[in-house]
């Protein structure tokens, strides 16, 4: 930390020596900086005479480690030294397509405008066969390679050098990262995993979806999922590529300009169905209509739902079971809930033998409780609200 306070006054004194020396003794306590890989390159580049090649190892290393740690701001800043240096070593197409790379993360960058137009000049005076670009936007890492023992001078054979490199180490399950950032058209996702098999890893790009798999050394597999998307995306527009230390996908928005709060959306998916609504008629009436006839409960009977409350009407002027008067016209009302809903004319046989506090003890209970209780108890049901009460496993809704 003394040694990166120290260059980074070093720096802002414009003494790139000595930035470049404090820098350097710092990366040797923290050599995956990127913040110091950054300024170091930047001390190299405004050096007298200017040491380019070593700005943009220095530049390189710093978007590697700052992709590992998913810096998004360093990722930027080493880009924009990338190119810097590749235009100090005159190297103008590559130059340019790091460029463009700044642009996309940062269309407001206050100095891509002033190296577009260099690099614009630049490129105008070369010939078209000498345009190609080499570099890539992710640099490849460089593998250490061990030292080699000397061989023995008196052995009479030596064993052939190994054409095969070296195999990447992969990265463990529980230190795979993932990154992203996004533009008006596109959301670029990054998964930091080395050693991802190309020949047996599996991409799944759906519009609401993204899946990757690949096997590991552990003999088991890694599976990274995102459902749903925070918004939808066009799979034949989205591309991915896998290299040596991630793998990067590129979702093509189906809404440009529309901006992504996160990756998932913590809505579901919804899918539309061509189906009828399994909704009830009953319950899909006008509310105009059914507050003029009155609510309308469940019931299982063949004749329909029952009005509830026109039925407590006519009870109420029924004189009660056993009058001589009306005992053939009670019967014959029993009689008619034959073939329908017997709960109904229990209720309703109930209901007529009732004395009045049972009946307002019925109908306040019913109605107030939207159909799910029934009590015949005034006493209780006189003292307040009778709340809704839907069986074990049902949920009461509004319609």
């Amino acid at each position: 930390m003394d040694q990166a306070k120290l260059g980074a006054e070093a720096l802002e004194a414009k003494n790139y020596a000595e930035a470049i020396k404090q820098y350097t003794a710092a990366l040797a306590v923290s050599p995956t900086s990127p913040d110091y890989l950054i300024k170091r390159s930047t001390a190299y580049q405004r050096s007298t005479p200017a040491d380019y090649k070593s700005a943009l190892a220095d530049a390189d290393k710093a978007v590697i480690n700052a992709q590992k740690r998913g810096k998004r701001e360093l990722i930027l800043q080493g880009q924009l030294r990338r190119a810097i240096a590749l235009f100090g070593l005159e190297r103008y197409p590559d130059c340019r397509f790091v460029l463009d790379v700044v642009k996309r993360m940062d269309p407001k960058e206050k100095t891509l405008p002033i190296w577009e137009s260099k690099v614009a000049t630049k490129m105008a005076a070369m010939d078209e066969g000498s345009k190609d670009v080499t570099v890539k936007e992710t640099p490849e890492e460089e593998t250490p390679v061990a030292s080699q023992p000397k061989p023995d001078s008196s052995s009479k054979t030596t064993a052939p050098a190994s054409s095969t490199p070296p195999a990447l180490t992969q990265t463990p399950a529980d230190k795979i990262r993932h990154d992203w950032y996004q533009n008006n058209d596109k959301v670029y996702f990054t998964l930091l995993a080395k050693g991802v098999p190309k020949d047996k890893a599996t991409i799944d790009i759906q519009p609401r979806s993204l899946a990757i798999s690949f096997p590991l050394q552990t003999s088991s597999d890694y599976d990274f999922s995102l459902e749903p998307l925070f918004a939808e995306i066009d799979p034949s527009a989205s591309t991915f590529s896998i290299m040596s230390t991630k793998v990067e996908v590129v979702l093509k928005k189906t809404q440009p300009g529309q901006k992504w709060s996160s990756l998932e959306s913590n809505e579901p998916v919804t899918v539309e169905s061509s189906t009828t609504s399994s909704v009830p008629a009953a319950v899909l009436q006008n509310s105009t209509s059914t507050a003029q006839k009155g609510p309308s409960y469940p019931t299982s009977s063949r004749s329909g739902p029952k009005n509830w409350d026109k039925l407590a009407s006519e009870a109420l002027t029924k004189p009660k079971t056993g009058d001589s008067k009306t005992d053939g016209k009670v019967e014959e009302e029993e009689d008619d809930d034959e073939g329908g809903d017997p709960v109904n004319g229990f209720f309703k046989k109930l209901y007529a033998g009732a004395d009045p506090d049972t009946r307002r003890a019925m109908m306040k209970s019913f109605s107030e409780s939207n159909g799910t209780a029934l009590s015949t108890n005034w006493d209780e049901v006189s003292k307040g609200k009778v709340e809704t009460s839907p069986p074990d496993g049902l949920e009461a809704k509004k319609w």
